[in-house]
This record gives structure tokens, C-alpha cells and sequence, in this order.
């Protein structure tokens, strides 16, 4: 088609937004979608985004409206996936943005606009959810104007479940999105800004072709991976696969290559021709580091061979899921996973239970951090019990967060105590339109990872919300805190803490360690420790004298002897016995107090 009649825009909001359902509405309105062939979030393939309500795999679909043709890119709303988000926009010209009238602007909110202007996309601001008794238009408008700096007639007003004023979103998108401009003549260069991996069909690429074009049964180059395959078919997404012979400059569609791993094709690179190769990669390709990890192990020992594969099938998918075996004692053979955050690690645990049912063990969720050891090496740690003697250590850096969260004014003092309780620094606070502040701080990512979320949630009335980046790593006063059952060292539950927190934790640890070890016949220790100094303690009774029950009457010597008999007994116990630790130890640093 002609790249004047083309539109490429995507859909942004802060999740729960009504992003999906207004996407829904644009299918039905220009006929992409049949009305008996018709459901909610459409374009939510997994039954986990449904249940959710949240997008996690961004889709995109083309429709034709008014003899133009328009691609849209429908993007996940968390901040886990801001690097999706990021290429998405860079396969557009335009920008929906959705703000749920009865919320106002929030944190994701926020952190999509600013990626959309570092795009320099055009934003259409859209008001949804006007329908419902709670919608403050007026108010949410004044935000939008005060963050965009637009006109209030430019906002225009929906409500995506009704279908009101949704067609006057596809004028406008006609009207104010830019064509695209690439050159037809040039060397064919397409950005990948999705791929995963099928079972039949092999990887499949989502591209959006900048310039050139690409037909099928060419041989095509990935620029970054270097990794070389065939496009076995070309078409765009309507929202199923529409085969086509060529995909032109200035169009989104798909690619059906015959290459074997999502590895060799990661989001972000650019697909040139082996014939023809381009000079120059598209600019913004970056290689996704997980920061978040936790060890998986399997209820059975017999299953860890079917967890290995699993994760391996999933990886094909996913490629910024990484992954390396580990051991323990207690637990046995597992695998320690990289994620992009919290809700990444648990969409991944929920798939692996429901899709190849799997029973699993997940430890404690921790960060990596960078150690400087005295000989000057460089080690990459992720897991604390790997950290080297601390004589040989020169210095560890931990990952800090800049981090923004959007609340009512009235919250603010709140806000600011829990910062500085995660030994957050406050840098700025503004205040917006309305009645909404921005604080602005930066904090050690350790720290939040486990009930900060919770936490915000609470003190604010689920009203706050927050969106966070990697900001840098920072050498720290950190140690290893260590933690022993019976007197034996428990690998998995050691964790690395700032010295001013160890000795909190490790009570509180030892405390809820307590709550869920089961009691034995003998008394058992529970110490948690920096080095050789144990700094807390806590100790589960013995079940109580109950040999002499089955005594009635008598000398009191025979008492004296059983008892005597059961005290030997305990010694011994105590000496060779084990303690057989459940699941529920290896994650009781996310159990709220």
C-alpha cells in the first residue's frame, strides 16, 4: 500500500485502564473482527492476561478504516516490560494515550509518556471510562492538560465498553498520526519489537520494515546476533496471520523464519537481507538483563529433569528469561532464574504449574550484585551463597532504583517515611494538577523487592502507584547474613543485607522461621549470622516428656527411669537427628508481619 495511507500507532495507559477493551472497540468498529467472532480482550491470547485483566505479551493487528490502513501495536501496561513497551513505540508515529477518568493520571501513566516523547510520537489523549457514576472528567482533563500541555478540546472523551465516541478516535488517528517515511529503494531494514517461539512454525518475528522491503523465502540476517535464517512467510496480523508475498517499507506485519531460539532473534534488532545487507543497524538495541532471580526446585527430585525442560521450552519464547542449574542440600537439583522483575517471576511460576504441571519450591526473590575482590576480579553474584570469604573481598555493589510514585497530595509524609524506611533517598517532589503529587527518590532494589508494592498500596488507600528504572550499582556496607537450623548452615535462605539491617532481619527471620518449622522430639536452634557472630536466636521446644503416659501406679523409680531413658534418648537426637524443613522456610522473607 501506499505509505501515505499507512498508520502506525500503539495504545499506552497504567494497567486496568480499559487499553485492551478500547482496542476491542476499534476492531469491531472497523470490521476486523466479525461480531460473532467477538470477545473480550481480544488480543489477550493467554488465559493468564484475562484472568488477570493485564496485558503481558504485546500483539499487535492491522485493520482498514476509510481506505487507509492502520497497525496497531497493543502494549503491556507494567513496568516489567518497559523495554517491550520502549521498541513498540519505536515501530509508531502515533500514541493513544488512555486515562481512566475515575483514577487520573498514575505512574505507568507517566513512564509511557515519557518514553512516547523521547519517541517523538504524536499523543492523542483519550478520557475513558466517562460512563461510570465515579468519572471525573473535568478534573482528570485538567491533569492531562497540565502534563501535555494541550488544549482541553484536544482530549477526547470514550467510554471503550459502550463504544461512545470511539469512532471520533479513528478519525482523529487518521487525521493527526504522521506517514511513515521510509525508502522503498534502500536496503531492507525491519525492527523486531516482538518475537517467540512456536512449536510447528519455529520463531516468529513481529516487524515493523523502516526501509526496503522483505518477500518471501528471502535470506535474512539478524544485525546484532549475527544469526542468519529464511523468511519462510511474510503477512501482517488481522488479528490472525494473513499471508502475503512481500511486506513493504512503512508496514508491520510478521515473519515466519527458520531460525530455532527466540536467543537469535531478540526484541530490538534489526532483520536485513543476506543479499543485500544494510550498513547500519536500527539505533535503541539493547540486551535485556534480568535483575530479579529465585531459585526453582521441584517438590520431587524424579521431576527436575521435566522442570529443566520446561524452563528450556519457555526460554525459546522468552528471551530474557536466563537460567543456570543449582544445588542444595536440602532441596536437592533446581534451577536459579533471571527475571525482569517481580511480576515476571511470578507470570513464569504460574505458567510452568498450569501448562506442564509442575509442583515447585521457590526461594526467597534476590538481586544481583557486583563483588571487587582484593585480586581485582569482577564477579557477577546471584545467588549470596556464592559470595567468596570476606577477606577476599574488596568491596560489593548493589543495584539501585530510580523510582517515581504518583499519590493524592494528602499522602505525601506517608510516602516520604516508607522511602527512607527502605533507605531511599527523596530527591524531588512536585505537585500536578488536581490534587496528585510526584515523588521522585532512589532506593536500593533489594529492598523493595518483596512487600514494597504491598506496602504503597496500603498506606495510601490504593491510591498510590509506582514505576521504577535501573539507575547504577553502588558500592555499599553490605554483608552476608547466614541462617542455621540445628545448628546446620541452610544455604538457600542466606540473603546479602547492609550491616544497619542485618540484625533486624535476622530476627525477624528466625521468628517467622519459628512459625514454620515443625517441633521435633528434640530442642532445635535457629541462629541467624554474619560470619562467625550469631546475632539472633530462637529455639522450638522438644515435644514435652510423654514416655510415662502409659504408667499407672507403681514406684516413682520407674518414672524416674523412663524419663531418665527419654532424656539419653534426646541427647542423642540431638546429636544425629535432622530436621526435615518444609517448603513454606524458603519464602518466609515475603510473609507480611
Amino acid at each position: 500500500m501506499d505509505q501515505s495511507k499507512i498508520r502506525n500507532f500503539c495504545i499506552i495507559a497504567h494497567i486496568d485502564h480499559g487499553k485492551s477493551t478500547l482496542a476491542d472497540r476499534l476492531l469491531e468498529l472497523t470490521g476486523t473482527v466479525e461480531k460473532r467472532a467477538m470477545k473480550n480482550q481480544l488480543l489477550d491470547q493467554m488465559d493468564l492476561e484475562r484472568e488477570r485483566g493485564i496485558t503481558i505479551k504485546l500483539q499487535p493487528v492491522r485493520m482498514s478504516y476509510k481506505d487507509h490502513e492502520l497497525n496497531l501495536i497493543d502494549t503491556p501496561g507494567h513496568v516489567d516490560f518497559s523495554y517491550e513497551v520502549s521498541r513498540s513505540l519505536a515501530a509508531c508515529e502515533s500514541a493513544i494515550l488512555v486515562v481512566d477518568a475515575t483514577q487520573g493520571i498514575q505512574a505507568q501513566t507517566l513512564s509511557n509518556i515519557y518514553l512516547a516523547l523521547s519517541a517523538n510520537l504524536k499523543i492523542i489523549p483519550v478520557l475513558n471510562k466517562i460512563d461510570l457514576a465515579a468519572a471525573d472528567t473535568q478534573k482528570t482533563s485538567k491533569e492531562i492538560v497540565g502534563l501535555l500541555g494541550c488544549d482541553e478540546k484536544d482530549i477526547l472523551l470514550v467510554s471503550a465498553k459502550t463504544g461512545e465516541g470511539v469512532e471520533v478516535v479513528l478519525d482523529k488517528i487518521i487525521s493527526e498520526t504522521p506517514p511513515p517515511n521510509g525508502e522503498a529503494d534502500k536496503p531492507l531494514r525491519a525492527l523486531v519489537f516482538d518475537s517467540y517461539y512456536d512449536d510447528y512454525r519455529g520463531v516468529i518475528l513481529y516487524v515493523r520494515v523502516m526501509d526496503g522491503q522483505i518477500a518471501k523465502n528471502s535470506q535474512i540476517k539478524m544485525m546484532a546476533t549475527t544469526a542468519e535464517g529464511i523468511a519462510l512467510e511474510v503477512g501482517s496480523l488481522k488479528p490472525d496471520m494473513n499471508s502475503a508475498a512481500s511486506l513493504q517499507s512503512g508496514e508491520i506485519g510478521y515473519i515466519v523464519t527458520s531460525l530455532k531460539s527466540a536467543h537469535e532473534a531478540r526484541v530490538g534488532d534489526t532483520v536485513s537481507l543476506v543479499s543485500k545487507p544494510a550498513q547500519e543497524p536500527l539505533a535503541g538495541y539493547k540486551e535485556i538483563r534480568p535483575f530479579v532471580y529465585a531459585g526453582f526446585f521441584p517438590i520431587s527430585n524424579e521431576d527436575y529433569q521435566d522442570l529443566k525442560e520446561a524452563v528450556e521450552k519457555l526460554s525459546l519464547s522468552d528471551s530474557s528469561l536466563q537460567f543456570t542449574t543449582e544445588n542444595s542440600q536440602v532441596l536437592g537439583f533446581g534451577l536459579r532464574i533471571g527475571f525482569l522483575g517481580l511480576l515476571h517471576l511470578d507470570i513464569v511460576r504460574e505458567r510452568l504449574e498450569r501448562e506442564y504441571n509442575l509442583e515447585l519450591i521457590i526461594t526467597n526473590p534476590s538481586t544481583d550484585y557486583e563483588v571487587i575482590l582484593t585480586s581485582g576480579e569482577n564477579l557477577d553474584l546471584k545467588n549470596a551463597a556464592e559470595l567468596p570469604d570476606v577477606s577476599n573481598v574488596m568491596e560489593i555493589k548493589e543495584p539501585w532504583i530510580k523510582g517515581e510514585i504518583v499519590v493524592p497530595k494528602n499522602y505525601v509524609g506517608a510516602i516520604l517515611q516508607l522511602v527512607a524506611g527502605k533507605r531511599g533517598h527523596q530527591k524531588n517532589v512536585s505537585y500536578m494538577e488536581g490534587d496528585l503529587a510526584v515523588v521522585d527518590f532512589e532506593a536500593p532494589l533489594a529492598n523493595l523487592l518483596t512487600d514494597f508494592y504491598d506496602q504503597l498500596k496500603s498506606i495510601t488507600s490504593g491510591y498510590g502507584s509506582f514505576n521504577y528504572e535501573l539507575a547504577d550499582y553502588r558500592a555499599e556496607d553490605l554483608v552476608r547474613l547466614d541462617f542455621y537450623v540445628a545448628g546446620e548452615i541452610i544455604n538457600m535462605l542466606s540473603i546479602i543485607v547492609h550491616r544497619s539491617e542485618a540484625e533486624t532481619l535476622g530476627r525477624r527471620t528466625v521468628e517467622k522461621l519459628k512459625d514454620v518449622i515443625p517441633r521435633q522430639q528434640f530442642k532445635v536452634s535457629l541462629q541467624a549470622a554474619i560470619g562467625g557472630k550469631f546475632i539472633a536466636r530462637e529455639d522450638i521446644s522438644a515435644y514435652r516428656k510423654d514416655v510415662t503416659t502409659g504408667l499407672y501406679g507403681g514406684d516413682v523409680t520407674r518414672k524416674k527411669k523412663q524419663l531418665a531413658k527419654q532424656k539419653k534418648g534426646k541427647e542423642r537426637l540431638k546429636k544425629f537427628g535432622k530436621v526435615d524443613i518444609p517448603p513454606e522456610a524458603f519464602t518466609v522473607m515475603l510473609r507480611r508481619d
